[in-house]
């Protein structure tokens, strides 16, 4: 039996932890402050060294906050009952809801085939040519994204297995590495990085973006699904179109026709059969949510209460069962490990430990105009990341920080709020462990990690030249700086 435990690498983030914990604390700030950054800094080290599920860290955060009486105010009459309500505050957090509403959503998806049907169907539009079947998948990709939150299942479950099915039947066999170059290690790579540029589109592309909005409100910036989509449009597209074309040239594929492609598509689409009643369902319930989603705020309804109303509705046309809900395992585990590290976060705020850090490193970048501030602080968050496996542990860890001291030398907030949100997405190209889904492209076999990491550096250039030039040009257009 596999254990879940890594015990040399949990006693490492527990060293690193305790040893932070009796430090003497710094001149400026609280001992709970500091105390709290110690038992952060354990759960963040034991995720990213995979010390334990997420989950098992999340909880191990919440139990030793609640333990130690961080997070109790030095005149509470009852320090223990203040602190387990503090450290659960977390699940009281309508945006973590958000996320799990869309995951049971996204489930619909699955369950109808519907998510299979629109990737059989563009593959069917685009797939004469490698590079058309490479856009046919992606544009699939997008359209699923508002609804399907988790990235990991967008590709894994529904985009992947047909991209590979398509490899294959064109002579890409992972099993003998010389026919990666057909068109496998191209399609690999294309599906990877669209997956990681729609994830960076929605606010309900991946699960750590609202982590990042939730951020952005603890200092007065409020982002709403509208304007990350709207701010994201442009830029957003762009990449999607080039990313194809870049990688045509770096990683070009050997075969350029598809052959068959098409006609196989079609045939997947022929065996499903018309679109069946649930399926319509879904279709009605996703344009209904993208209509809510957008222009909610104008009519007072939360984003939030929207994905309830999409999975009562699910739930009452029977296209989703509540075992169906019970069983999606990746929501609730989201859940959990959002609410914890959100919780921490938002605490070391509260308790004053972001505005010191921030007046730290603003210290030296004191004197920048904003203008240079504002590239090297997202340069820096975003090529952090290659010491993250990932974007949640990153956001967590960083988001916060580098917004405060942003906002604290005069980047406009919002821009500068967007723009480190967008990078959860498109930073996870740099490596073949940065996001949910590369283990699962990587584990394909059709690429090796040279290529991988190579043409991911070029690919972060591209999209960070393309957000930085045009995006921000569009988001002069939009007003948001």
């Amino acid at each position: 039996m596999k254990l879940e435990i890594n015990y040399k690498m949990m006693l490492l983030a527990a060293v690193i932890g305790i040893v932070l914990w009796f430090i003497p604390t710094p001149e400026g700030l609280k001992d709970n402050a500091w105390h709290l950054f110690s038992i952060f800094v354990f759960v963040i080290v034991g995720i990213i060294v995979k010390a334990a599920p997420m989950g098992t860290m999340a909880i191990l955060g919440i139990a030793l906050c609640a333990f130690s009486l961080v997070l109790a105010s030095p005149d509470a009459k009852n320090p223990a009952a203040e602190s387990i309500t503090n450290a659960l505050s977390g699940f009281g957090n309508s945006i973590i809801w958000l996320i799990g509403m869309a995951f049971f959503i996204a489930r619909g998806f699955i369950k109808t085939g519907l998510g299979s049907r629109i990737a059989y169907y563009f593959v069917s539009r685009f797939g004469k040519t490698t590079l058309g079947l490479s856009y046919g998948l992606n544009f699939a990709d997008l359209l699923l994204a508002p609804a399907v939150p988790s990235n990991t299942a967008r590709a894994g479950g529904i985009v992947y297995p047909i991209m590979k099915s398509v490899a294959m039947s064109l002579g890409s066999d992972p099993a003998k590495p010389e026919t990666n170059k057909k068109a496998g290690a191209f399609l690999t790579l294309s599906t990877y990085n669209a997956n990681l540029i729609t994830s960076t589109m929605f606010l309900t592309g991946t699960a750590s973006n609202p982590m990042a909005q939730r951020f952005a409100a603890e200092l007065g910036v409020t982002i709403t699904w509208g304007n990350w989509a709207i701010g994201a449009l442009v830029p957003g597209l762009l990449c999607l179109l080039l990313m194809p074309l870049v990688l045509y040239k770096f990683s070009a594929p050997t075969m350029k026709n598809t052959g068959d492609a098409p006609l196989m598509a079609k045939e997947k689409l022929n065996e499903m059969g018309p679109v069946t009643r649930n399926e319509w369902i879904m279709i009605v319930v996703f344009f209904l949510l993208l209509v809510l989603w957008i222009f909610g705020q104008q009519i007072s309804i939360d984003a939030t209460t929207t994905a309830i109303l999409g999975l009562c509705i699910l739930l009452l046309s029977n296209v989703l069962t509540w075992e169906d809900v019970k069983s999606e395992k990746g929501a609730w585990d989201t859940i959990v490990w959002f609410s914890s590290l959100v919780m921490m976060a938002s605490y070391l705020a509260k308790l004053g430990f972001i505005p010191w850090l921030s007046e730290n490193i603003k210290h030296y970048i004191n004197g920048f105009s904003w203008y240079y501030a504002f590239p090297i602080i997202v340069l820096i968050y975003f090529y952090l990341h290659y010491m993250f496996a990932s974007a949640t542990a990153h956001v967590a860890a960083l988001y916060f920080a580098l917004f405060s001291v942003g906002v604290s030398v005069g980047v406009p907030p919002l821009m500068l709020a967007l723009f480190l949100g967008y990078c959860g997405g498109i930073f996870g190209t740099l490596t073949h462990y940065g996001h949910g889904p590369a283990p699962i492209l990587f584990g394909s076999g059709y690429v090796d990690i040279n290529s991988w990491w190579k043409d991911g550096f070029v690919l972060s250039v591209i999209y960070l030249l393309v957000f930085f030039i045009v995006g921000g040009a569009w988001w002069k257009l939009l007003g948001y700086w």
